[in-house]
């Protein structure tokens, strides 16, 4: 007799509390501080949509995936590490993230007394178990046996 699969849960028992996108209440306080002033040296396409790049970079962090590995639907992966890099430098992801920060303490609270992060990003060498070997310093040569010839000198 066949047994049913279980039911996947309704939305409202999930038990999924951290974000895979943000929500159009949150994007309306981020979008202004990564929004770009720099002027764009030449024409060409249009800016990709921020949105999405943030998007992306929040798929990036929750999986822990490489540049590579990062879907289509947020944009091209260049352009995702190109505004990365250009918000890192300008200062913008910063900012942002003390908005996060804020929203996140307004609504659920954050206990300030102890915090800690910790975290290791190495990329794993592909079908090798631990690293390369090392070259064995050649062996010395076995003594052999004295010579059975008669010696040339008296």
């Amino acid at each position: 007799m066949d047994t049913p699969l279980p039911a996947a849960p309704a939305a409202s028992e999930k038990d999924d509390p951290t974000i895979w996108r943000g929500d159009d209440a949150l994007w309306a306080e981020i979008a202004p501080v990564l929004r770009s002033t720099k002027a764009r040296k030449k024409p060409g396409r249009p800016r990709h949509d921020d949105r999405a790049i943030f998007d992306g970079l929040i798929w990036l962090a929750r999986t822990g995936g490489q540049w590579s590995q990062l879907p289509r639907e947020f944009g091209p992966k260049s352009t995702v590490h190109e505004r990365f890099s250009e918000w890192v430098a300008s200062g913008a992801l910063e900012r942002a993230w003390a908005v996060l920060l804020h929203a996140y303490d307004a609504e659920i609270g954050l206990d300030w007394t102890w915090q800690a992060a910790d975290g290791c990003i190495v990329k794993a060498p592909f079908g090798k178990k631990g690293g390369p070997a090392r070259p064995r310093p050649p062996e010395a040569t076995p003594p052999i046996a004295a010579s059975q010839a008669p010696s040339a000198t008296p």
